[in-house]
């Protein structure tokens, strides 16, 4: 695994907002997610005049690793570009949890500075696809 420190992977994040697609909102959003072998995929939000077309910077760099393959997460930073911690949205808290209850959760803003989550601490009683069976 990646000898990555979360401040390094904080730092990721900040540096993909560069990607930003936010002409409506002029927030941006970056993510750094690393995976159990290493591999660190970056996302970014993309708005659309539409704005439910828009996509969050979790679900782009989640959905980079699952469409390579890969959907064994360790942990996430994501970072807003504001002095505000940035947090995740519920429907990316969701998605997220599909593949881990317990990913570690680095919320950051544009300064670096972060709080460690525990998504199952930030989603308690998320929806499983078990229930569905």
């Amino acid at each position: 695994m990646n000898d990555l420190t979360d401040k390094e992977l904080v730092q990721k994040a900040i540096e993909s907002q560069k990607y930003s697609y936010s002409p409506y909102s002029k927030y941006k959003v970056g993510v750094a997610l690393l995976c159990k072998d290493g591999k660190i995929f970056t996302g970014t939000n993309i708005e659309n005049a539409s704005y439910p077309c828009g996509l969050c910077a979790e679900r782009v760099a989640m959905s980079k690793a699952i469409s390579e393959g890969n959907t064994n997460f360790v942990k996430i930073a994501i970072a807003g570009s504001s002095k505000k911690i940035c947090t995740p949205c519920g429907l990316c808290r969701q998605f997220m949890a599909e593949f881990s209850s317990s990913l570690k959760v680095l919320c950051a803003n544009v300064e670096g500075k972060y709080e460690e989550k525990k998504l199952s601490s930030i989603l308690p009683s998320n929806f499983e696809s078990s229930s569905l069976k």
